[in-house]
């Protein structure tokens, strides 16, 4: 399908690039707009050593990698592992930015069988705020009990190098084994694997909207 304008939520930096940084990528490449909404910078678990808002500046380091225009990187600062308690509050921002983009056609969240408090909120909540929209759910293994594969991207070698350079942005996170460039090209040929293809994303299909 050929989405021309597409929201990526991410919980907490860098979710979006790991679930489907080669999709985005892609999707740049394809002459989308590309919004990427952030609700957690994490300060409390950075590392000793970097600056408590570090995750600020490699975000937009790591989407710009992708393609994503610095003016599209949405940065909130809820705490992280505690959005459940401003459920309400990320609902009214997500319906204040639909009114001010209603033609989005595509939206990118967490599974809603992803298992962290803060993935899971913010599944709930963009299925909420834009049920009229096409919706797919990126896939984080580690989070993930069961994640159907319905839907793949096929992607280039290009779209894996960019993800990988993406999150090579995510110094302050380096020591995090699902960040090495050994797990994200193995996935994206594993998940190539199932469907025929070199490298892919897998993704479920929470709404598929079709005009």
């Amino acid at each position: 399908m050929n989405f021309k304008k597409v929201l990526v939520l991410a919980p907490h930096t860098d979710d979006g690039e790991l679930g489907a940084g080669g999709y985005i990528s892609k999707l740049v490449d394809e002459g989308a707009e590309v919004f990427y909404m952030a609700f957690s910078t994490a300060e409390e678990s950075v590392p000793e050593g970097f600056p408590k808002d570090i995750l600020k500046t490699e975000v937009v380091a790591a989407t710009k990698v992708l393609g994503v225009k610095e003016e599209n990187v949405i940065i909130f600062n809820y705490q992280v592992r505690k959005l459940n308690y401003a459920r309400q509050e990320i609902l009214e921002e997500l319906i204040r930015f639909k009114r001010l983009h209603k033609d989005i056609d595509l939206l990118l969240i967490p599974s809603i069988k992803d298992i962290h408090q803060d993935h899971s909120t913010i599944a709930m909540e963009g299925i909420r705020a834009f049920k009229t929209k096409s919706i797919f759910s990126y896939e984080l293994i580690w989070n993930n009990l069961s994640f159907d594969t319905q839907a793949y991207i096929s992607l280039e070698e290009k779209h894996i190098d960019k993800k990988v350079n993406a999150l090579k942005e995510y110094k302050s996170q380096g020591f995090r084994d699902y960040l090495s460039e050994e797990f994200i090209r193995s996935l994206a040929v594993a998940r190539g694997v199932q469907f025929g293809v070199k490298y892919a994303e897998t993704f479920e299909v929470v709404r598929l909207s079709i005009n």
